[in-house]
């Protein structure tokens, strides 16, 4: 359950970063606020049973991997073969640090 708040808290990070760039009126804005705070907190809750280093590098490369793709697909920003070569790798870091890390306390 708790690598399920660190993925939700992944998305609400993209949210939110598309917010900073993106919101032009008050209610994108508070949108913007909120998921700032969503993300936050459930990565707060994660970290509390997780280990600190790999929860939160889990939850920064998904966040990347998300806002380079919204950026990709949404956006129309260009996407190179060194940006989707540096995602599978990013990627593959995150898989790895999620099959190296303990499942003891938190899963």
């Amino acid at each position: 359950m708790n690598w399920l708040k660190i993925i939700a808290a992944a998305g609400f990070e993209v949210g939110w970063v598309i917010g900073l760039t993106h919101s032009s009126n008050i209610i994108e804005w508070l949108g913007t606020v909120i998921a700032i705070f969503l993300s936050f907190y459930l990565l707060i809750q994660a970290s509390k049973v997780l280990p600190v280093g790999t929860t939160y590098a889990i939850f920064v490369g998904l966040g990347t991997t998300g806002v380079t793709l919204c950026d990709f697909l949404i956006f129309g920003q260009p996407l190179n073969i060194g940006k989707i070569f540096l995602i599978f790798i990013l990627l593959a870091g995150v898989l790895g640090l999620k099959l190296a890390t303990s499942n003891e306390k938190g899963a």
